[in-house]
């Protein structure tokens, strides 16, 4: 019986039907000779069994397959490739096997199991070894049963795949023998995936076809429920119930995880969403300015990454895994300078009119996209990942990626820091009365305009930082702030202005919604759909889920 491929497992070879009787007999010959004759096959060379196949018939060669295999060596693994490709010839002259590549009017000859030139030889002085399906599979099953048992990891994830791709009882042995031995979780996930499969196409009895029923459920996740579904139709009768069991219990299993999933994006989300708007949050609570800018602010941090990066390939490449360490605090200085240059040359002229500020902080964005078009062109630029921000890791029925995971860590503790510094520390102190009553706090001595000024920068250098990290997941290119500008402002409207607690929890609210309404309306009607809902919210609650309170505020 044929099974689908449930994974993007290797091709399976295609041509004429095979008989299983005969690709069974290959299977355990593979099994009984690795089994059973482990003291013969130890330091045997197999270079004397490859020639045997210069006078072998198709029954013969699956035989000898079968002994290379036992051989135990790993050098052999592309020689039968070769043969299962139809690559591999024998010299006429003293029937010698080698793997040949064509060279021109001449074949390159390639030992077998060195892999060293033999030299070159006329095509005339050598003849295929012929090869049909039946002997193709079975050199298929003689590299997964070389193969399960390898040190690398990934090749024994390749032979797992193998068997799953024509399961067979007789294979059952061999794959509960690796299965006992290997001790990591995915390979033997995988490996009980195909135990399991190859048990259902079997004749073994009903009560281990139960049991590799329940396997699989415990087993869980996608490839488990795909599994089960290709076997419901085929199954004896009285296991249609504890397979539909199995299914029904997978399916739940999975939509949990699946909503976990989503939880998790919109976390991830959020955090990205909280990098952009906690600078924000501080600029526009404190001084009321609607900085247009902002965006570009991120846009420069994501620039400084990419300089460091780049000056750290040329001339320090070994300090790469250190090049995002190193660009914090570049960016920090570099966009809050120019967050300071900004206040001071345009933003003080315009308190107290909203609208013109709205439009030179504008026409100032306008100016950074322009600069850095000039300087760096149109074309997105490459920032790398780190070792250790690179790949991901599994968690249940989900896949974490680190990048991301990071990204949380590192808003979070942004925001954490922030709040050290507006709590315990005596700038803190004189931003906190700036903004609940500016009057009260110029009368007590307090250079209001400098607040602004370091107030500004602060914003702008924490908006660079943020850069740094969304360098790692999006288009370092001259837009990149318009993506999160909007987004910022609905989070800081929606959070309650210049509050950071209001700033988390906006953040986070926005990107979990957005993340649940996609699946079902599509990311731009899920945008549409959350400006709506926020716009409903600030019909009853104008100052957002966290307000501020102050004389000033308040009057």
């Amino acid at each position: 019986m044929s099974q689908p491929p449930i994974r993007k497992y290797p091709p399976c070879v295609k041509g004429d039907v095979v008989t299983t009787r005969s690709f069974v007999r290959a299977v355990f010959a593979v099994l009984l000779l690795a089994l059973a004759a482990p003291a013969l096959s130890q330091g045997a060379d197999p270079k004397p069994l490859f020639n045997q196949l210069a006078d072998a018939d198709f029954g013969q060669a699956e035989s000898i397959v079968a002994k290379i295999a036992t051989s135990g060596d790993i050098r052999v693994v592309p020689a039968l490739e070769a043969f299962a490709e139809g690559d591999l010839y024998f010299r006429k002259a003293d029937k010698a096997v080698f793997v040949a590549k064509p060279a021109g009017s001449q074949l390159d000859l390639i030992d077998p199991v060195t892999a060293e030139s033999a030299g070159q030889v006329a095509k005339g002085a050598v003849t295929k070894i012929r090869v049909n399906n039946t002997l193709r599979r079975a050199i298929r099953a003689a590299l997964g049963g070389l193969t399960l048992m390898s040190p690398d990891r990934g090749v024994r994830l390749a032979a797992a795949d193998a068997i799953l791709l024509s399961p067979s009882a007789e294979a059952l042995d061999l794959v509960e023998a690796a299965i006992a031995k290997e001790t990591d979780r995915d390979v033997k996930f995988r490996m009980e995936e195909a135990r399991a499969v190859s048990v259902l196409s079997s004749d073994r009895s009903l009560d281990e076809k139960r049991a590799a029923i329940q396997t699989m459920g415990n087993l869980g996740g996608r490839s488990a429920l795909g599994i089960l579904s290709s076997v419901s139709s085929t199954i004896d009768p009285s296991l249609k119930a504890d397979l539909d069991a199995a299914i029904k219990a997978i399916q739940n299993e999975q939509q949990l995880w699946d909503m976990a999933q989503n939880v998790w994006y919109g976390v991830s989300l959020g955090s990205v969403l909280l990098l952009a708007a906690i600078g924000l949050a501080i600029t526009f609570g404190v001084m009321g300015i609607i900085n247009m800018a902002h965006g570009e602010m991120v846009m420069l941090g994501a620039y400084s990454t990419y300089m460091v990066q780049e000056v750290i390939r040329g001339h320090a490449p070994g300090l790469f895994d250190w090049s995002l360490t190193i660009a914090l605090p570049v960016a920090f200085l570099v966009t809050g300078a120019v967050g300071f240059v900004v206040e001071r040359g345009i933003i003080r002229f315009l308190y107290g009119r909203p609208l013109e500020t709205l439009l030179a902080t504008w026409g100032v964005s306008l100016i950074l996209q322009q600069t850095i078009r000039s300087i760096f062109g149109p074309t997105n630029k490459e920032v790398g990942n780190p070792s250790w921000m690179s790949g991901s890791f599994p968690l249940g029925g989900m896949t974490i990626t680190w990048n991301r995971m990071w990204i949380v860590i590192f808003s979070l503790s942004i925001f954490f820091a922030l709040l050290v510094v507006m709590k315990k520390s005596a700038f803190g102190l004189n931003m906190r009365a700036v903004t609940q009553n500016r009057r009260m706090a110029s009368s007590m001595g307090i250079r209001t305009p400098w607040v602004d000024a370091l107030t500004f920068a602060l914003g702008s250098g924490i908006a660079g930082i943020a850069g740094v990290a969304l360098s790692q997941i999006d288009n370092v290119s001259p837009n990149l702030g318009q993506s999160y500008i909007i987004d910022s402002f609905m989070v800081v409207v929606f959070g309650g202005v210049g509050n950071l607690w209001g700033t988390l929890v906006g953040a986070l609210s926005l990107g979990v919604l957005n993340k649940f309404l996609e699946p079902s309306v599509g990311a731009v009607l899920g945008k549409i759909l959350v400006l709506v809902l926020i716009i409903l919210f600030i019909q009853k609650r104008p100052r957002g889920l966290f307000a501020l309170k102050g004389r000033a505020i308040e009057a």
